[in-house]
């Protein structure tokens, strides 16, 4: 008598061998881009280790010091506009990476992904253990914790164009929101665990605050080189189908003798009907990816979106334990919450983008909903334990939404675009391009934050708030478009023909 299949053996067998390549490279690359995002989280978790309130701390008996103020900070962030200092840093990085991520992207078109990504993830390792070695080495020079941020700024640039570049490669655009929005949720979990591991050492030895997260991304840089396909076809796998027969339908072919092509309309070219489909393999330059519909305007509302973000990741715990009075572990704790709502946020924006058809207005009403949430966490969040934890998950939802539907879906939609004729070499440049004006923003929120806190706290959520409102508003005319494709696609729906 034959006895059926084990039911574990049975699940496996269900999945075909292109379906465990998928879901493998998506989880290796999820790997990599936690550890890049873990990796840079420790600098606004030791932030209130550096310069504490010292009147609340014991002081060593043994300790000969004149300054009972500042006795227990770390110089050069014992001075009174530490918090200039600490804009310095955070710019230093953020600066470097802004401009660096114009160039990746060009970089990653022409060096295979897996040598990229590997060398990327090692060296970002090696200055994340410096900037921790400070401590250890007793180093007290803003010039040294400056420029290690820079060269980790320019090796970090290393990371998004390449993990996009590969997911874009082995998934079409079925469901892309909603995958993309899942994946991206390493954004938040790199944050959450370089958070969690951070502030276990920082009261203790903040140096390993930054040498631990270190090591893990430089053990992931060795996992890659190993391990890491680019694309389906180098081991035989099934190509994904970037667009939908309907697509192809509507739009028709493009091809190098086309007489007519229509760009008013993000997402919608026209073409007249041509012969062959002329497959390039060559990389695009920078001002074919700016020519690219949408691009232009994802980029700018993206500085705006992840100024916001980026605020956020880097002042948030100073931000909680200044206004909460916690001490740097307890604020560092808390401030996971809001990248556990960017988690919820994403998978929401790819999901509903994916079912509509708009992802630019998923973002903008995510934006235009973020602004008041912002204003209310200002000077409601702080009146119990309960509303903290609400706010900070409803304002994480709504300003990493659009951030994570940006960087992915929207970046993998264009860099697979009608419009580039079967170029499957654009997806790095095009991701690079709107990631680095992102970074631009990400560049100066949190220095905007160091100039104004001092002012007060509300002077900072005002400037997020006008900030959210703005990126809105470049994305007004994307919306307008597919506003338009739904009315249109309404009396087709009911049996009508258009005239």
């Amino acid at each position: 008598m034959k006895t059926p299949l084990a039911p574990g053996i049975r699940l496996v067998t269900s999945f075909s061998r292109d379906s465990w390549y998928r879901g493998f490279i998506l989880t290796l690359t999820f790997l990599f881009y936690t550890a890049y995002h873990l990796s840079r989280k420790p600098i606004s978790i030791v932030k209130s280790e550096l310069h504490r309130n010292c009147s609340s701390v014991i002081r060593p008996a043994d300790l000969n010091s004149t300054n009972n103020a500042t006795w227990c900070d770390w110089a050069p962030f014992d001075q009174s506009n530490y918090q200039t200092l600490f804009g310095v840093l955070d710019n230093s990085f953020l600066v470097a990476y802004a401009i660096g991520m114009f160039f990746s992207g060009i970089f990653g078109e022409r060096v295979p992904l897996r040598y990229y990504l590997s060398f990327g993830m090692l060296m970002s390792g090696v200055f994340t253990c410096l900037f921790g070695l400070g401590f250890y080495l007793n180093i007290h020079s803003l010039w040294y914790y400056s420029v290690v941020q820079v060269l980790n700024g320019l090796m970090q640039t290393t990371g998004w164009p390449a993990v996009v570049a590969c997911i874009g490669n082995w998934f079409g655009k079925g469901k892309r929101g909603f995958i993309m929005g899942v994946w991206n949720s390493h954004t938040s979990v790199g944050n959450i665990l370089g958070s969690l591991i951070a502030g276990a050492f920082v009261s203790s030895a903040w140096g390993l605050s930054f040498i631990v997260p270190g090591l893990i991304i430089a053990s992931t840089g060795i996992l890659c080189f190993f391990f890491l396909v680019e694309k389906p076809e180098h081991i035989n796998c099934t190509p994904p189908q970037h667009h939908s027969d309907k697509e192809s339908d509507e739009t028709g072919s493009l091809t190098t003798n086309s007489s007519y092509v229509d760009r008013s309309a993000y997402g919608s070219i026209s073409a007249e009907p041509a012969e062959v489909v002329e497959q390039h393999t060559e990389a695009i330059s920078f001002s074919g990816a700016l020519s690219i519909p949408g691009v232009v305007e994802f980029s700018l509302c993206l500085l705006f979106a992840k100024l916001v973000s980026y605020t956020f990741l880097y002042w948030l715990p100073l931000y909680i334990s200044n206004v909460a009075h916690f001490d740097a572990k307890e604020a560092g704790d808390m401030s996971t919450l809001f990248d556990v709502g960017g988690i919820v946020g994403g998978i929401t924006a790819g999901l509903v983008s994916d079912y509509t058809g708009g992802r630019a207005t998923t973002c903008c009403v995510m934006l235009l909903t973020a602004a008041p949430m912002l204003f209310l966490y200002n000077y409601i969040g702080q009146r119990s334990l309960a509303t903290t934890v609400g706010m900070l998950l409803l304002c994480g939802g709504l300003v990493n939404g659009p951030y994570a539907l940006i960087t992915t879906a929207v970046s993998a939609d264009l860099g697979t675009h009608e419009s580039l004729r079967g170029n499957s070499r654009a997806l790095s440049t095009v991701t690079a391009i709107i990631d680095g004006t992102g970074s631009v923003g990400a560049a100066v929120g949190p220095l905007l934050a160091g100039l104004i806190s001092p002012t007060g706290w509300n002077h900072v959520f005002y400037m997020l708030i006008t900030s959210d409102l703005l990126a809105c508003l470049f994305l007004s005319r994307l919306v307008y478009k597919e506003a338009l494709g739904w009315c249109r696609r309404v009396p087709r729906a009911r049996g009508f023909k258009e005239i």
